[in-house]
């Protein structure tokens, strides 16, 4: 079975780091980008199963590179986070087909929970635990 890549967008380091160890105990593949630019000039942009994003970034916002690779016609499952939820932003990020709209710290239950929804709507089989 193929490995599933988690790509993770985030310019927080110490968030990055710690979401990338916490999906590789999970035991998917995992590639981290401290910003969009970074992820879409990435060789790892078409095998992506999933991506999370921040929601917060400078240059491009999470939402904003969802948005960006679902006209480019690359729709990938997301699940944005943010320390700075909002009702406007959620319901946004929802409607144009967000997976998932986490707050942080991101509760690791709810995380596994919307990586089975990512995954379910990538079309793979594989559930999470």
């Amino acid at each position: 079975m193929k490995k599933l890549l988690v790509s993770i967008v985030e310019d927080d380091r110490f968030f990055r780091e710690s979401m990338r160890r916490f999906m590789r105990s999970l035991g998917y593949t995992v590639e981290a980008f401290p910003s969009a630019a970074d992820f879409l000039a990435s060789p790892h942009l078409a095998e992506t199963t999933c991506l999370i994003a921040d929601i917060h970034m400078p240059v491009m916002t999470g939402l904003e590179l969802y948005r960006h690779l679902v006209d480019e016609g690359r729709a990938i499952p997301t699940i944005l986070v943010t320390a700075y939820p909002n009702d406007a932003d959620r319901a946004r990020a929802l409607n144009n087909g967000v997976v998932c709209y986490l707050r942080k710290p991101v509760d690791e239950h709810d995380l596994k929970r919307c990586l089975g929804a990512a995954f379910t709507s990538a079309g793979t089989t594989r559930g999470v635990s």
